[in-house]
């Protein structure tokens, strides 16, 4: 399975003032730190319609509150062809109630889900418990900072202990230094410094320190209470300033005012590393237990800060082992008895801060990035062996051929007057990478063999001119060989194509002198033809022998007396036959230790030659090969070809994606040949699986035939079709829906055979 290299971030982020944005943030440069490699960037989420200055990592913004831009953003993202979505959530930062419009987003993606979880309620409400639970059946992991969490994630709501992941909340990585050092830079020095930072709302319990001031003060009147932070944007929103103005009159009130610095502002991480650098006591006075995690702990302590803290959940798991002192809610005593114990025992308050310090080295974000990293090629892995079905209805009722009418318009958008483009981005022809011999010889076989199921062959017989001269054109006469590879400039990028391009044009070069209804075609296919089976006796791939065996089958149907052509058959068709016939593996008969790709059309050539040249031996053998990938591609009743992320090796599972057209077509042309040999209703249905296949009965559920393009989509992955329409798919998808029609047009002559009889 290929690492990832393409990460979303859905969460707040800087310059919006809150701790997700920062944690976002952080989390994104981390990412892209460990491994530049890796596009890591953000879609982030406004709680106003003008939104934010965003950095350029940030390419997406939703109004919280506009439920349609979530469904925006979800097609963003699937457009995007993003690997792995990694979700911050917190109820509050999402629309909807308790949330619940982030849902519309997360119903709608492709790729796998990761949620990191900064709010975990253990009594939460019946709408908050459904979101969530939700969140976490869309979500292959959900990520959690606390022990406690993971207790209430599989309590509270039932989520599998297996599919939850604990990564700490991640912190600059400090030094460990001498407060003294920084206290200068806000003129503390020779002062003892107690630090609350983070932004101010009534929760923080700041007021209980304030209490806790005059008797600090009376033991050590040289104490410095900083309060670091901003008003929290929806309280100062709510409330305005009310909250902090009422803290300096509570300090006035007690006569510390000269003791307490307010920094009214949300400041950036260098400076906030520099404020915790000159603490000596860090405190966290929460009023309530009901917090998960707090990022301010995590860096106080992850910076080496001796802290004291209320017994919220989080503090509790943090500070326990004497890495801290925990004190009682709304106990102003407490935190002042806690404080002069530290200011006072300077050698235990160094051996605290060296602890958390020690404690919180895998917190760092180098750290935490490899552990998310990790954890994401994980999923990533497990959603290519297992992944989610489509919710969506299959197109077709299992067990039924429905054939869609025989359309070109997406092959004649891949095609200019030089012939067909090898792929698209998206649905647009891709230039970049011009044109190859094997999708031109492809093109040329659907020319051909359609003339006979539509009703106007005007437009077929011009396609047939333009693929036969680019064919024409690819013939090298110094080497012998085609050339495959054309840039768009019309150069060609070498002197011979490969083995695989060499068979797929005899094998296009001799259906077209055999069904071609035009004399001109007919004339220069036949010359063509005999000017490259030359070169074709010097081939030695198995899947290329096929190839070239099928067209000059298909070129002896019509000059059945072409002793050239009858001598090259014979030679190809020992030498294919050759390579299967020493295997007496049963178990594994195929030529090699690796199954790659069309390799039905292995068995379709053997079962050819051994109809024509009355070989026993030959038939025997394309029956059991084909017997065989029929075996082996078979998955609850669904067509499941062998994924060329990896193929399918010997004493190995087989990679079940990305699953590509060109297999389900040679099987389809394999099955059929066989069906119509043998009589056997299994290779009818063996073909009608792998039809189904491009139409929705495969392994996800969804088709990869685009109704309103006509085109076919490049495969199928772990997260649903590759959403560009490549030549090569959509080719393959013609040459099936060819195939099936041509079929289905020979039953109805034969019933109706029968009927005249009768």
């Amino acid at each position: 399975m290929d690492t990832i290299r393409n990460i979303a971030v859905i969460g707040n982020y800087l310059p919006r003032m809150c701790g997700i944005a920062t944690f976002t943030t952080d989390l994104v440069s981390a990412v892209r730190q460990s491994d530049q490699t890796i596009e890591c960037w953000a879609i982030a989420m406004n709680d106003r319609p003008e939104g934010y200055r965003y950095p350029p990592q940030v390419r997406f913004e939703i109004n919280q509150n506009v439920s349609s831009e979530y469904h925006l953003a979800s097609e963003y993202l699937n457009i995007n062809q993003v690997d792995i979505v990694l979700l911050q959530h917190e109820y509050g930062i999402f629309g909807g109630e308790a949330g619940n419009y982030n849902l519309q987003l997360l119903r709608n993606l492709r790729m796998p889900i990761v949620t990191t979880l900064h709010t975990v309620i253990r009594e939460p409400g019946p709408k908050q418990k459904s979101v969530l639970k939700e969140i976490a059946a869309l979500s292959s992991r959900v990520v959690v900072m606390s022990r406690r969490a993971v207790d209430f994630m599989t309590t509270v709501y039932d989520v599998p202990v297996e599919k939850i992941a604990h990564i700490h909340h991640g912190i600059p990585d400090m030094p460990f230094v001498d407060p003294n050092f920084y206290k200068d830079q806000f003129g503390v020095e020779g002062k003892k410094v107690i630090l609350t930072f983070g932004l101010i709302s009534q929760n923080k319990g700041i007021e209980y320190m304030i209490e806790a001031l005059p008797a600090i003060v009376k033991k050590h009147p040289d104490t410095v209470y900083i309060v670091l932070g901003a008003t929290h944007p929806h309280v100062k929103k709510a409330q305005g300033e009310e909250y902090r103005q009422g803290l300096v009159r509570l300090a006035r009130q007690r006569g510390v005012e000269k003791n307490i610095l307010f920094f009214n502002r949300f400041v950036e991480l260098k400076e906030l590393c520099e404020f915790l650098g000159a603490a000596d006591i860090y405190v966290t006075p929460y009023l309530f237990e009901a917090q998960v995690v707090s990022g301010t702990l995590s860096y106080a302590m992850g910076v080496g800060k001796a802290t004291i803290s209320t017994p919220y959940w989080y503090a509790e798991e943090m500070i326990g082992d004497d890495r801290g002192i925990l004190c009682s809610f709304k106990d102003h005593k407490a935190l002042a008895d806690a404080a002069n114990r530290l200011l006072d025992h300077e050698i235990e308050r160094n051996a605290m801060r060296k602890r958390a310090y020690t404690f919180l080295r895998n917190s760092v974000w180098s750290q935490v990035a490899v552990d998310y990293l990790t954890l994401l090629n994980e999923v990533r892995a497990e959603r290519a062996s297992r992944p989610r079905r489509s919710s969506r209805l299959p197109i077709l009722e299992q067990g039924t051929v429905s054939l869609p009418d025989i359309r070109l318009d997406h092959m004649l958008t891949l095609t200019d007057d030089t012939g067909i483009f090898q792929h698209a981005a998206f649905t647009i022809p891709d230039r970049d990478h011009g044109y190859c011999l094997d999708d031109n010889s492809r093109a040329l076989i659907v020319a051909v063999t359609a003339q006979d199921l539509l009703p106007s062959s005007d437009v077929l017989h011009e396609l047939q001119y333009r693929y036969l001269s680019f064919v024409n054109q690819s013939f090298n006469d110094s080497t012998g060989w085609f050339r495959n590879l054309m840039s768009f400039n019309r150069s060609w990028l070498e002197d011979r194509g490969s083995e695989d391009s060499q068979g797929r044009t005899i094998w296009a070069l001799g259906v077209c002198c055999a069904l071609s209804g035009d004399p001109g075609c007919i004339a220069l296919s036949t010359r063509l033809f005999h000017r490259g089976i030359a070169a074709v006796e010097h081939l030695h791939h198995p899947r290329a022998l096929a190839f070239a065996l099928v067209g000059i089958h298909a070129y002896l149907a019509r000059f059945s007396g072409d002793t050239e052509a009858r001598r090259v058959r014979e030679i190809l068709a020992l030498r294919l036959f050759k390579t299967f016939a020493e295997i007496g593996d049963r178990e594994w008969p195929w030529h090699d230790d690796t199954v790659t790709y069309a390799n039905a059309k292995v068995p379709q050539a053997l079962l050819l030659c051994g109809q024509w040249m009355e070989r026993d031996d030959m038939l025997v053998k394309g029956f059991e090969l084909l017997d065989w990938l029929i075996g082996i591609q078979t998955r609850n009743d669904r067509f499941s070809p062998i994924g060329n992320n990896g193929w399918y090796s010997r004493h190995h599972e087989i990679t079940r994606f990305d699953q590509q057209p060109i297999e389900a077509q040679a099987m389809i042309e394999s099955c059929l040949l066989a069906l119509r040999m043998s009589g056997r209703d299994n290779y009818f249905e063996a073909a009608q699986r792998s039809f189904n296949w491009f139409l929705g009965q495969n392994d996800l559920g969804q088709s990869l035939y685009d109704f309103s393009t006509g085109g076919c989509r490049d495969g199928l992955s772990p997260d649903g079709p590759n959403l560009n329409q490549g030549a090569e798919s959509t080719l393959a998808w013609l040459l099936s829906l060819i195939s099936m029609h041509g079929y289905a047009a020979e039953q109805k002559k034969f019933q109706y055979m029968v009927a005249i009889d009768s």
